[in-house]
């Protein structure tokens, strides 16, 4: 009996990033709001992390809606008609139900049922992770055009009295519009994990909660150790994602790191030995850490602030919880 061969599919050869939209917690939150709980100062914060302010969410503001807001200006710059998109990928830690995904309903909201659209959790890595598989949908020819989006409301699994990560955290998304190319845009991404799942994550499940046994789950980190791997392990990785792409340090217009702590950032650079004509994305100051969204919302404002680095190389770079990290050199629209 004759095997009957298979149709397999093939897309384009090469894919970049159309467009970026952003939307930001609607509340700005200084430092002085919030160290009480955690018996520290603003001049503590600021020397340890670099951050200000940080934006947060009021309490009806979801980070389904963020990213919905987050979403339609990426396709509204994009040019790309919603039922075009065919792919979407949501980078998120916080949403707030199980199910459906944040992807599904956000299909809804923007017009683009019937699309493809799931939810991942690789944290501060997500974006960098949703990045590398809508290149590989669409080049694959599983998707012609994909929208990736981080989204957190991390305001919502913090423990206020924490001073661990609490300080750390804000609210806010951003999203990219991701299509076919007549030109590499997007190189190879260095993606994988490091095994110590426990540096930061939870401090317990939500069946523990449901027992009774432990308080609502909240975030925690061991920060030396993220710190530590963060500059140490993650400059390796920066240097072999450039080495996947063909690219030198000279050759890149913009690095955009999660927005961990202005200290990892400055440290990374200096790591790399970047030039001073790369410009650093610092959006952490004003914004604070926002896990998965935190790339897609300093690419937004570097581009806004430096309109004249669109069409220059970007290093892009997450790493975060379960010790996880993604990185890819990205053309930037």
């Amino acid at each position: 009996m004759t095997q009957p061969q298979l149709l397999q599919s093939q897309g384009a050869q090469y894919t970049r990033i159309l467009a970026v939209g952003a939307a930001r917690g609607d509340l700005i939150v200084p430092n002085d709001d919030i160290v009480g709980p955690i018996d520290s100062s603003d001049e503590w914060i600021q020397q340890r992390t670099g951050i200000i302010t940080r934006t947060r969410a009021s309490q009806d503001v979801l980070a389904v809606d963020l990213a919905t807001t987050a979403a339609l200006e990426a396709i509204e710059r994009s040019g790309i008609a919603p039922e075009l998109i065919d792919a979407i990928i949501i980078a998120t830690i916080s949403n707030g139900r199980q199910t459906p995904s944040m992807a599904a309903v956000v299909a809804e909201r923007i017009g683009a049922v019937p699309a493809a659209a799931f939810d991942l959790n690789a944290a501060c890595a997500g974006y960098a992770y949703g990045v590398a598989q809508a290149d590989a949908l669409i080049r694959s020819g599983a998707a012609h055009y994909a929208l990736v989006i981080g989204a957190e409301k991390l305001s919502d699994m913090v423990d206020p009295t924490d001073r661990s990560i609490s300080f750390l955290l804000g609210d806010g998304a951003g999203a990219v519009v991701i299509g076919p190319s007549d030109y590499p845009g997007i190189s190879a991404s260095v993606w994988g994990s490091d095994g110590r799942a426990d540096a930061v994550g939870m401090n317990g499940t939500l069946q523990e909660y449901r027992r009774g046994e432990k308080e609502w789950p909240t975030l925690r980190q061991e920060g030396q150790t993220v710190f530590r791997w963060a500059v140490w392990d993650m400059a390796k990785i920066a240097k072999q994602t450039l080495a996947a792409a063909g690219i030198t340090p000279d050759q890149l217009a913009a690095f955009i790191p999660h927005q961990a702590n202005m200290r990892i950032v400055d440290e990374f650079a200096k790591q790399l030995k970047l030039p001073e004509s790369v410009v650093i994305a610092r959006d952490i100051a004003t914004t604070g850490n926002t896990s998965a969204a935190s790339i897609p919302l300093a690419t937004h404002r570097l581009l806004e602030e430096h309109p004249e680095l669109s069409g220059g190389l970007a290093l892009q770079i997450g790493f975060g919880a379960g010790l996880v990290y993604g990185a890819q050199v990205v053309v930037l629209p």
